[in-house]
This record gives C-alpha cells, sequence and structure tokens, in this order.
C-alpha cells in the first residue's frame, strides 16, 4: 500500500525533482515496488500531457519573410534583410516554458493536495480517539457509581439486620429475665453478652444469665454456623476460685437458624462467674479446652 510519503516522492520524482541521497533511496524502493513504479509512470505521462495543453501559435508574417529572404540571400550572395525585433514577436521557446509552468503548477498543487488529505485524515483519526477517550471515562466513571451504590445498600441491609437481631435478643434476655425473676430475686441474677470471635460469622451472638442462689442458668445462642456430626460447641465457665474454666456442657444448634437455648449447669460449686467462652470440641465435649474459641463475654 502507498503511503502519503510515498506519494509526495512519486510527485516530485515524476518532475525530476528529487536530488541526492533522497533520489538514490527512492529509486531503490521503486524497484522493490511495483505500484510505486506503475504510479511514477502515470505522474510522468501525466507531465508529458501538459506540455502539449499550449496553444498552438502560427509564426508571424515578418518571420515567413525573413526565411525566404535568407534563401534568397543565400542565392544571390545578397546580405538578407533584417526585421525589426519586436517583444511581441513570436518565440519558440514560449510553448515549452508554459508547458513548464504548468507542470510547476501541477506539481505544486498535487502537494498541495496530498498534504492537505494528511491532515485531514490526522485531524479524524485525533477526534475519533478523542470521542472513544470520553465514552471510555464515562462509562467508568457510571460503573463506579453503581458499585458504591450497591455496596452502600448491602451495608444498609446488615446493618437493618444486625439491629433487628439485636432488638431480638435483648426483647429474649428480657423474657428469661422476667422468667427468672418469678422463681427467684432478679437483683441475683448476673445477665452476660457474648461476642463473636469468628471472621467468617460476626453477627453470632449469645446471652447468658445465671442464678447464684440455684447454681443455674440459660444460654441463648444466635447465628452459630453448624458444626460436622462428630463436633460439639462447649460452654465454659471462668471462676477465678479454679485454676481452670469450669465446664457447663456441650450443645448443638439449629442448621438453619444457628439458633440454641441451653440450661447451664456446672458440676462444681459457682461463686463468681468472671466471663464465659464457647469452644468447638468433639462430639460428647472434652475435660479441658481444645478447640479454638469462638465466642467470649466477661
Amino acid at each position: 500500500m502507498i503511503d502519503d510519503r510515498q506519494e509526495e516522492l512519486a510527485v516530485l520524482h515524476a518532475f525530476d525533482l528529487l536530488e541526492g541521497a533522497v533520489r538514490v533511496s527512492f529509486e531503490s524502493t521503486l524497484a522493490t515496488d511495483p505500484a510505486l513504479a506503475a504510479l511514477v509512470c502515470q505522474l510522468r505521462a501525466a507531465s508529458t500531457a501538459l506540455a502539449h495543453l499550449a496553444p498552438t501559435a502560427t509564426p508571424p508574417t515578418a518571420l515567413r519573410a525573413r526565411v525566404l529572404a535568407s534563401v534568397s540571400a543565400s542565392s544571390v550572395r545578397d546580405p538578407a534583410p533584417v526585421v525589426p525585433f519586436s517583444p511581441f514577436a513570436f518565440q519558440p521557446w514560449f510553448g515549452w516554458a508554459t508547458a513548464a509552468c504548468c507542470a510547476l503548477a501541477a506539481a505544486w498543487l498535487s502537494l498541495l493536495y496530498v498534504s492537505g488529505r494528511s491532515d485531514a485524515t490526522l485531524l479524524r483519526d485525533t477526534q475519533a480517539f478523542n470521542a472513544l477517550s470520553l465514552q471510555s471515562a464515562a462509562q467508568q466513571l457510571e460503573a463506579e457509581r453503581l458499585l458504591a451504590q450497591r455496596q452502600r445498600s448491602l451495608h444498609e441491609d446488615q446493618l437493618k439486620t444486625l439491629t433487628a437481631r439485636v432488638t431480638t435478643l435483648t426483647a429474649e434476655a428480657a423474657d428469661l429475665s422476667a422468667q427468672l425473676k418469678r422463681e427467684g430475686d432478679l437483683a441475683t441474677l448476673k445477665i452476660t453478652a457474648l461476642a463473636s470471635l469468628l471472621k467468617n460469622s460476626p453477627q453470632a451472638v449469645a446471652v447468658a444469665v445465671w442464678d447464684p442462689a440455684k447454681q443455674a442458668g440459660v444460654l441463648h445462642v444466635e447465628n452459630l454456623p453448624a458444626l460436622a456430626s462428630d463436633q460439639d460447641y462447649q460452654l465454659w465457665v471462668v471462676d477465678p476460685q479454679y485454676k481452670d474454666p469450669l465446664d457447663a456442657g456441650t450443645f448443638t444448634v439449629d442448621p438453619e437458624t444457628g439458633a440454641r437455648r441451653h440450661s447451664i449447669k456446672s458440676k462444681q460449686p459457682i461463686a463468681n462467674i468472671a466471663a464465659y467462652a464457647i469452644t468447638q470440641e468433639v462430639k460428647g465435649g472434652v475435660v479441658k479446652s481444645a478447640g479454638p474459641f469462638l465466642l467470649l463475654g466477661k
């Protein structure tokens, strides 16, 4: 394919205007590019045709008389008559000069045409690139806006869910307190909330209510993930008078809701509960905690 630069060089070469290294390089390219060589031939033919565009001139009468007188003088050896010079008389080089001027004008117009077409192509490419850049920026802004809106909506939904669960647990704790109050003195009850240590279930919560007088209590958990069939959750009570936490029983949760109400009982008397902990242990529980701590409350 012939580019704009090669077209410019072809026009100049057709009028023999290339010189030096540029001419040598272009002629080397001509030898290997048939399409470019054909273009140069067409331009040379066009420049040759321009020479024939000059109008046909009729020799003036004085020139004819001068030629005849010259022939007669050569036969009688008389000097030829002198024809006065006239600036308006026909000059034999006038036609060629006109053709050369036309050829130069055609070459100049060709250069202007090729240069103008290159500028127009560059302008169109620049406009297309700017339009694509603007469209890409607009699409990116719209995507960021939609992502931010979706994240805000998700956060709002999670906050509403957690708020509803806290409200529900508070109400259930109040119900438990009311129930235990009917059985004993509310002033002696110890109520503790356990927070989740699970990264995959940060919404898991638990509330423990303990009656020191009866050495019994109730634990209510929510949103705990279901365990495998060979594992249990185990509740531990921390009493400063004992070296190790006391076993307060094992339990499982509902696979769908993750909820369970578990009765708190200890094999040893509890004087003062400093903390509760829930761990993940083997089925049936262990004597000393070996699993990870999942919920903790002080």
